[in-house]
């Protein structure tokens, strides 16, 4: 997933500030990740876990509400003054996956704020990567059918 996040920044970094931004929170989000994933056993108690959690939790809530009230809606917006119908189409099925992956994001950060009971965490984050995964993907194919789909026409215009 890292690797895939960089070969995202390579193809969108600097088409704008704000995805630029967004594609930085993505790689936190994966250090961050792949970080709790190094830990072994872990411990409740232990405050460093509880701290790499927490601060992992933060993380990607914001990148996940960054995703969806900043990138997407302006994405779709670019799409809709293009009047990009396949584009947009495209994207609505792709917010289907990423919308499946938020409701994960949402529990899965409620759970470990409520709780102080590490002992499913393992089990969670690998499930929370394999739809971490999914939502990368589609949200890589969102920029690349819509951020493809502008500059052609935008080319096309000049």
């Amino acid at each position: 997933m890292l690797k895939n996040c960089k070969s995202a920044q390579e193809r969108w970094g600097g088409v704008s500030a704000l995805i630029d931004r967004w594609l930085e929170g993505r790689r936190d989000v994966l250090v961050e990740f792949c970080a709790l994933g190094d830990i072994q056993g872990f411990d409740s108690k232990n405050t460093l876990h509880r701290e790499k959690l927490k601060t992992f939790c933060e993380i990607l809530v914001d990148y996940t509400s960054a995703g969806h009230f900043e990138i997407y809606d302006q994405l779709v917006q670019e799409g809709k003054d293009l009047q990009d119908s396949q584009g947009l189409e495209a994207a609505n099925g792709l917010l289907e996956t990423i919308d499946a992956s938020t409701e994960m994001v949402l529990d899965f950060n409620d759970k470990y704020l409520e709780t102080d009971d590490l002992k499913t965490l393992a089990t969670d984050l690998s499930q929370l990567g394999e739809s971490l995964e999914a939502r990368l993907a589609a949200e890589d194919q969102m920029i690349e059918v819509l951020h493809t789909a502008h500059s052609e026409k935008v080319m096309n215009k000049t």
